[in-house]
């Protein structure tokens, strides 16, 4: 190929691309948006003043308390990852007169359909609804989000800080944003937040995706969310307001791409496939309304917390106000964790899945540890086996003598196999008689769904099966690392994602801040803070049980070398602070695996690494345990040699 031919086919690539950047005219697009405001259905299924809601203990409950005098903050910790799509279905469905969702992943698989379902239920009874998502990891089809602006009166969907015009970015498209748009890019909505009625909210670190709800067919994650009713709600249905008014978020029927395929195939019908496993998706909504399953999942196991806050970013801080914040500095929910572990005075209990620190919170660390009294930090985050972003996990890995020695942080990386983890089987569906190649059946089996119209329709269509290749496919910006890596073992893997913090047993923290830079200065992060000893050690029961050593490897400091060890470590130790070219071989910790014999008796408690008899029980089983290292060995040390300034954006 000449150079000339070489130009030609790049300038014209070039011209395409633009030509997809084109912005409409402002006619053209409120034409546009009139075809979806016009196709808007105006139908109630339902004249009752509670639009026909499901019955619910939670939100009755709630009510009560909200009437009261002095009302108060109930909390439930949603470990189980079933339970917590279920609780989100059964208060859509109990919801009386609004829903708030925003969220930065919603995918379009089995879990992220039912839940778009029901919203689309709920607006047809007569309860509003508004749907806010990120650009970057929300729906996958323009078709979609044009089918959603067109559907009801009731339903409205913005999508937040959209780039370059659009709601969905294709690769080529997110190139050429990264090129010529990175601040804008690089500035996310990581808050997740569900409001039914303004009684009852979720809070925590799960997306509308089946990996987060024990459907993954290969993959899920250990996450966790907070189930809170009281005042706090009402600051969290404030901070959805602003974000729902702020000029970043866009009616998606506005952004060029969905307005364009509105006014070239008008709206299109309701957004909806078969379910690919429409047998777990009957399994679950058996429950939905179930009084004695509601009542021991959700009302007997809650607690009732006093201290509760719900701190959160605003918009200001992605510059939309610039006078009030800064670009660049934390935001709100980083400031306030930062002060929870400065006033640490016997233990930080961390869990995060990516351990990648910002440079105040390492100062901060570095502080406490070499304080008068310093306390312990205690870490649950991921093992390269376990996650599924392997450049995150280099970067960590990259720093594991300054979490040691300068921070003293005891840390235990999640297994891909957990020995004990809050996990159903049964909920993926692997225990279920798949129906993917079986017709659908004549009628709709019962199915416990309120009798409205729409969600009849819904339900008839909705069971049936959907071929795998359009069921499982994961969003290209969905983490910073994409897939997981390859094991040396075949199964149903689990990567965490939780994100919680206790200090002191006295304090519990759940929430969207990884405790990352990401979270500091560029993603927008939210979170429950309660102040209430009993939450917190059951908040620090659920962390221990993921660094139990059935269920994570401990890292501690590898035997010296033994030949002149004091160089070996201090060219690891220059070798490590330089930005660029940290190629020492020599890395100054590794994983442990705890193995029980006679004098080690089967524990749940992991050691510390720096106790001193920690390596009779504990034995080196690699940097990276279970993985089918292969080429990745040469992609860890590449990013951890060449990638430490990638850290901020990861």
């Amino acid at each position: 190929m000449t150079s000339a031919t070489a130009s030609r086919l790049l300038s014209g690539l070039l011209a395409l691309l633009l030509a997809g950047c084109a912005s409409l005219s402002p006619a053209q697009r409120t034409a546009a948006a009139d075809v979806a405001h016009h196709a808007r259905s105006q139908q109630i299924d339902c004249t009752r003043d509670d639009a026909c809601a499901q019955a619910s203990p939670l939100l009755d409950a709630a009510r009560a308390n909200q009437a009261s005098a002095t009302p108060r903050h109930r909390a439930l910790i949603l470990d189980n990852a079933p339970d917590a799509l279920l609780a989100r279905v059964h208060l859509i469905r109990s919801a009386h007169s609004r829903i708030d969702l925003q969220t930065y992943i919603f995918d379009e698989d089995d879990a992220a359909q039912l839940v778009l379902d029901e919203l689309q239920a709920a607006a047809f009874r007569g309860v509003k609804v508004r749907l806010l998502i990120d650009q970057l990891a929300a729906l996958r089809k323009v078709e979609t989000l044009a089918a959603l602006t067109a559907l009801h009166k009731n339903f409205e969907l913005r999508v937040y800080n959209p780039v370059l015009d659009r709601a969905r970015l294709s690769l080529p498209m997110y190139a050429i944003a990264a090129a010529c748009c990175w601040r804008q890019l690089n500035r996310r909505m990581h808050n997740k937040l569900l409001a039914v009625d303004g009684l009852v909210g979720i809070v925590g670190g799960r997306n509308y995706q089946d990996d987060y709800y024990d459907w993954g067919s290969d993959f899920n994650f250990r996450d966790r969310d907070l189930l809170l009713t009281g005042p706090a709600v009402d600051d969290m249905q404030t901070n959805f307001n602003a974000f729902w008014d702020a000029p970043g978020s866009i009616p998606a029927e506005r952004l060029g791409d969905v307005a364009r395929y509105l006014r070239d195939h008008g709206p299109p019908p309701a957004p909806h496939h078969p379910y690919h496993r429409p047998e777990r998706v009957r399994a679950l909504l058996d429950e939905v309304d179930d009084a004695a399953v509601l009542h021991d999942r959700f009302i007997a196991p809650a607690l009732d917390v006093t201290g509760v806050r719900f701190i959160a970013d605003l918009p200001r801080k992605h510059g939309q106000a610039p006078q009030e914040h800064p670009p660049g500095q934390p935001g709100t929910a980083s400031t306030h964790l930062m002060q929870l572990i400065a006033g640490a005075r016997e233990e930080v209990l961390l869990q995060t899945p990516y351990l990648v620190l910002s440079k105040p919170a390492q100062q901060l660390f570095r502080n406490l540890h070499h304080g008068p009294n310093p306390p312990k930090v205690k870490v649950s985050t991921n093992s390269l086996a376990s996650t599924d972003a392997f450049i995150a996990y280099a970067m960590s890995y990259k720093y594991k003598r300054r979490y040691l020695r300068d921070f003293g942080f005891e840390i235990h990386e999640f297994k891909p196999f957990p020995a004990d983890a809050p996990f159903e089987l049964g909920a993926t569906g692997a225990a279920l008689v798949d129906e993917t190649d079986s017709p659908a059946p004549a009628a709709t089996p019962r199915i416990n769904m309120r009798t409205t119209l729409r969600t009849r329709r819904l339900a008839e269509r909705g069971l049936r099966s959907e071929p795998e290749s359009e069921a499982g496919r994961r969003s290209p910006f969905a983490s910073s690392g994409g897939m997981p890596v390859r094991l040396k073992r075949a199964g149903l893997r689990m990567g965490l994602h939780a994100k919680s913090m206790v200090i002191d047993d006295a304090v519990g923290v759940v929430g969207t801040h990884n405790f990352d830079p990401r979270g500091d200065t560029l993603n927008t992060e939210s979170a429950v803070v309660i102040a209430d000893p009993a939450f917190a050690r059951q908040l620090a029961a659920s962390i221990r049980r993921d660094m139990a050593p059935g269920n994570a490897w401990t890292i501690g400091r590898r035997d010296t070398s033994p030949i002149l060890p004091g160089v070996d470590y201090s060219l690891a130790k220059v070798s490590e602070g330089l930005p660029v070219f940290d190629l020492w071989p020599s890395k100054y910790a590794t994983s442990f695996e705890y193995v029980p014999g006679p004098d080690c008796p089967p524990t749940e408690t992991p050691a510390s690494p720096f106790a001193a008899d920690f390596k009779h029980c504990n034995k080196p089983v690699g940097d990276f345990p279970e993985v089918d290292i292969g080429l990745k060995w040469l992609g860890v040390r590449l990013f951890t040699g060449f990638g430490s300034g990638l850290s901020p954006i990861l």
